[in-house]
């Protein structure tokens, strides 16, 4: 069962928007890696803000994910890609409707 989730908000540098699309696109690549992220979305808000939603089944998961390679490699690009900080929300999940058809 989903239980918490984190919502990242990303205020790209100007002229770093495209690059930060791309890293945002990129980055699905590493978090379909990691298997303790079962659920993970790169959002465009605005021309200039991103956000990233995901979801997890425990705490711990939710934490490994903040030490993994996608986030190491988000803030290894900060100062290139953002005009400040990531702004790391931790959320709980009350509810959750997960249907492709």
């Amino acid at each position: 069962m989903i239980k918490c989730g984190l919502f990242i908000r990303l205020e790209a540098k100007p002229g770093k928007e495209q690059a930060v699309a791309d890293f945002l696109t990129a980055g699905l690549e590493l978090t379909n890696r990691e298997a303790s992220t079962p659920i993970w979305f790169a959002l465009k808000l605005s021309p200039t803000t991103f956000g990233v939603f995901d979801a997890f089944a425990s705490e711990k998961d939710r934490q490994a994910h903040l030490a993994g390679n996608m986030a190491q490699a988000l803030m290894s690009r900060v100062d290139e890609l953002l005009a400040s900080p990531p702004s790391v929300e931790p959320v709980d999940i009350l509810g959750m409707k997960n249907r492709l058809d």
